[in-house]
Parts: structure tokens; C-alpha cells; sequence
């Protein structure tokens, strides 16, 4: 492609070259640089691309794009100064792709929490409905079958406008996003007008550092999704939602169990029974339905009203929507892995006190015969966090499987030996079990009816990093091994 069919949805000035050098690629790091490429020098809180600028010339990078005066030798190179590059990286990448965003039905969700989930739940409802969807968001870029692991939540916008091509060329029809704050502060989900725009909730977190100075930014840069949007879906119980939606350009509609949401939930309860938690509530406002939702926790009802609210407004039908999130899952997030007896068996990427806590508060709410908790700690990381763990889940459960969780460079005993410091502070029971796959085989041989068992710590990873090298390690192949075994003895 020339350079000015990129540089069409920019404003810009020619330094020096030529407006028509063609280019193969877009590159913003230096060391994938190669002939013909287009080099953007994005500027990070570490890093400045700039800095590389005469490196990647030496790689054979056609073209600069550029916020600073820099000087280049080589006259064959085209310089283009742009007064930010990243938001510039954005449109090119977009127009680089051909816009594959205008093919799709686009929805983003921001929100401190909830994100993740409420992505698998509109997904879950879409493909209910028959419309393929692609995914971008903690878990990685998820097309079809394939999935490719991320640095961020929000990747670079390059990266989002590619996946956006892989799938429609693969036949999505839709794209759900994580639109994380510091994706938009930094202009990643840029050039991409969404159809819908959603809004989960909105607490303390990415404070300081490289992420946010203060609350308000925080709360700012969330807010920029509902003027990059065409309909923005909100939580009115949320006691910020109004800072939310000030200054929005897109028509709102509102969720919530408030009985001015457009879209309004009632008579909440949770679901339990051997192989299933989940929760249960009645819709009013837009639509009449009577919900269940195959995720814990009462929270679920805020992630599957902010699901509700985007399939409404896509026309989806009633036994879509219910089918959709009476099914849906979330890899490693109160995963139920489906097992042989009357308990129930999960896996959460739970890996420090906070989420540990909420996790086995919720849980509890289920009355259990018993919650076990199966987890470790990280090796080459702060010991503080083992004692909190072990505290926390030695407050909460019935039982602690003390294991190994990613050692690294440490070994495993000495890490139990931190965890056990923390569950000492308590009156909870323990046993060690150095050897993962051994520990899960020990909390299924002495399950009993009624018990919750709660596999923390590894969520979606499938690898166990010991000595500087990551080992495969999916639990839910050392589930199936251990229930095979156990069957043949």
C-alpha cells in the first residue's frame, strides 16, 4: 500500500521522502522491523520510540512517523511528523486494514470489574443466536479456535485492527472488546466508531506508576468510550454512572436494579446443585423474562444485564438471550469443570488475597458441606502476599490443599512453609501437597457430597514456570488424567 492511502484519515507534514513509497507493514517495535515497513515511534511511560528511529532506518524501514524533530541521513527515507503518535498509529493501522470495524458489530465494555465475564456473556448469547463472534480482552484475541495471547488488555491499536481483519476473513459478524482505561487513554481503541458501548461498574484500582495520576483521570479515560460510540449501555446503580455519561455524544439506555433502568432486575437468588452455581433473577423494563445465570455470585446479574441490554438492542430473542447465559463460561474465572459425584468442582485464576476473598466469599454464600481451597504462591514475589493468602483462605475454608503455583526460581517448600505462616493466624485446617496434579487428586479422592473445591490460582494459565523455564500445565487435563486413574484402579 502507499504511504498516502494510510496517512489519508491523519493530519500531518511531510518532513522529507515521498508521500507515495510503499509500505508492507506497520511497526512500533524497532526489533520486528523489516524492509518497506512504516516505523511509528510510540512514546511509553518507560520507552521512547524516537530512540530506535535510526535503528529501524538500518533495518530497512521506508517511512518514519514521528511527534518529535528528529534528524535522519538518509533522504530515501519519507519522515512524517504527527503531533501524537499514537493516536496517529491508530488511524493508519485502521485504513492499513481497509476499516475492517465497519464489517462488524463493535462493542466495547470498561468498567473496573466485570469485563471479562461480561464479554463471554455476550458472546455466548450472539452465538446462541447464530452471529460468529470474534474476542479481544484479558484472555487474548480470540478468533474461532485459535487464540493469541496479548501483552494488555487493550492491545496496541495495530493489533486490534488486524484481529479485526482475521476475523471477518474467518466470517464474524461480531467483535467484543475490553476497553480498558489505559486503552483509551492511549488511543488503542481510536478509529473505531463502536456500535455499542458498555459500562460495568467503576471502583479504586490502576492508581499511579504508568497507568493513572488519580481517580478522576481514571474515571475521565472511561468515560471517553460513550463519544466513541453509537449507544451507550449503563449501570445506573453505579454512584458515578452521570460522570460517566457526562459530556457523551452516543443515546444512552440504563441497567440496573433500580426501577428507573430501562432495563430492570428483580427478585435475585442464587442457584446451587452439584456441577452448577449460579443465580436467578427477573427482567423487566425492555423485555420480560425470567433469568438464569450459569456463573456465582449475585454480581452476575450486573454482567448478564449489561449483556441483556446489547442483545436487546440487536433484536435478539428471548430464548437466545436465556440459552446464551444459562450456558455461558468463562475460562478460568469460577470455571465448573463437570465431574463424576455430587460436589462441585472449579477453577478460578484467584492468585492473591483480594481475589482469593472475593472469590470464597462467594462461594460461602452457597453453604457448602465444605470448601476446600486448593492454591500456592508465586515464587520471586513479595512474601507478604503468602501470608495474606494463606490467612485468607485459612479464615474461609474448610479445608487449604497447600500446593506449588508457579516457583520459579524459589523452592516450593520454602514458599509452603510462607503460606503456612499466614494460615497459623487462623483456626483452618490444612494439608500440604507439594505436587499439583497430586493435590488435585487428592481433594477429588476425599470430596464429599455437598463440597465446593476450588482449584485457585491458575485460572486460564496452562503452564507451571519452574527454574526460569514455563512446562505445560493445564488443570483441566490433570482433572481428566486424575479421574482416569482413578477409574482404572
Amino acid at each position: 500500500m502507499k504511504l498516502n492511502e494510510i496517512l489519508k484519515s491523519i493530519n500531518y507534514t511531510l518532513v522529507q521522502g515521498s508521500l507515495h513509497t510503499e509500505i508492507t507493514d506497520i511497526i512500533y517495535d524497532s526489533r520486528k522491523v523489516t524492509a518497506g515497513t512504516a516505523f511509528v515511534c510510540l512514546k511509553g511511560y518507560n520507552s521512547d520510540g524516537h530512540k530506535y528511529a535510526s535503528d529501524a532506518v538500518s533495518k530497512g524501514a521506508s517511512a518514519l512517523i514521528v511527534s518529535d524533530d528528529i534528524i535522519i541521513g538518509d533522504k530515501n527515507v519519507t519522515v512524517i511528523k504527527v503531533a501524537d503518535t499514537r493516536e496517529a498509529l491508530a488511524y493508519i493501522s485502521a485504513d492499513f486494514f481497509k476499516n475492517p470495524s465497519k464489517e462488524l458489530t463493535t462493542i466495547a465494555i470498561t468498567g473496573t470489574k466485570g469485563k471479562t465475564t461480561t464479554v463471554a456473556m455476550i458472546k455466548s448469547i450472539l452465538e446462541c443466536a447464530g452471529i460468529k463472534c470474534g474476542t479481544i480482552g484479558t484472555l487474548g484475541i480470540i478468533i474461532g479456535d485459535k487464540l493469541l495471547k496479548t501483552d494488555n488488555t487493550t492491545p496496541e491499536s495495530y493489533e486490534i485492527q488486524k484481529a479485526m481483519r482475521e476475523m471477518v476473513n474467518d466470517g464474524c459478524k461480531a467483535m467484543i472488546i475490553e476497553a480498558s482505561s489505559i486503552g483509551l487513554k492511549w488511543h488503542r481503541v481510536d478509529a473505531i466508531e463502536f456500535d455499542y458501548g458498555v459500562f460495568t461498574n467503576f471502583s479504586h484500582d490502576h492508581i499511579g506508576g504508568a497507568e493513572h495520576k488519580d481517580m478522576q483521570e481514571y474515571l475521565e479515560c472511561k468515560a471517553m468510550l460513550f463519544k466513541k460510540c453509537r449507544v451507550g449501555i449503563i449501570n445506573r446503580d453505579d454512584e458515578k454512572w452521570q460522570e460517566i455519561i457526562k459530556g457523551a455524544t452516543c443515546r444512552v439506555e440504563t441497567f440496573g436494579f433500580d426501577g428507573n433502568a430501562d432495563i430492570v432486575a428483580k427478585n435475585d437468588k442464587l442457584l446451587s446443585k452439584p456441577g452448577f452455581l449460579g443465580v436467578h433473577f427477573d427482567l423487566t423494563g425492555r423485555r420480560e423474562m425470567s433469568v438464569d445465570v450459569a456463573i456465582p455470585g449475585h454480581f452476575s446479574v450486573y454482567n448478564a444485564l449489561c449483556a441483556i441490554g446489547v442483545a436487546i438492542d440487536m433484536n435478539i430473542k428471548n430464548e437466545d438471550i436465556l440459552k446464551g447465559l444459562k450456558t455461558v463460561f468463562v475460562k478460568g474465572r469460577v470455571e465448573i469443570v463437570p465431574v463424576p459425584g455430587n460436589y462441585t468442582l472449579l477453577i478460578d485464576y484467584a492468585h492473591n488475597a483480594l481475589s482469593m476473598e472475593n472469590v470464597l466469599t462467594t462461594l460461602r454464600k452457597y453453604n457448602p458441606n465444605r470448601l476446600i481451597t486448593l492454591f500456592g504462591a508465586g515464587g520471586n514475589r513479595p512474601k507478604v502476599r503468602r501470608y495474606e493468602m494463606g490467612e485468607t483462605s485459612g479464615r474461609l475454608s474448610d479445608l487449604s490443599v497447600i500446593t506449588e503455583d508457579n516457583s520459579r526460581f524459589e523452592d516450593v517448600m520454602d514458599i509452603i512453609e510462607d503460606i503456612k505462616v499466614g494460615i497459623a493466624k487462623t483456626d483452618g485446617e490444612y494439608v500440604v501437597v507439594p505436587n499439583r496434579k497430586d493435590a488435585i487428586k487428592y481433594c477429588i479422592e476425599n470430596a464429599q457430597d455437598g463440597d465446593i473445591i476450588v482449584l485457585a490460582g491458575k485460572g486460564h494459565e496452562d503452564y507451571q514456570e519452574i527454574r526460569g523455564v514455563k512446562y505445560h500445565m493445564d488443570e483441566r487435563e490433570l482433572i481428566s488424567e486424575v479421574l482416569q486413574e482413578l477409574k482404572m484402579k
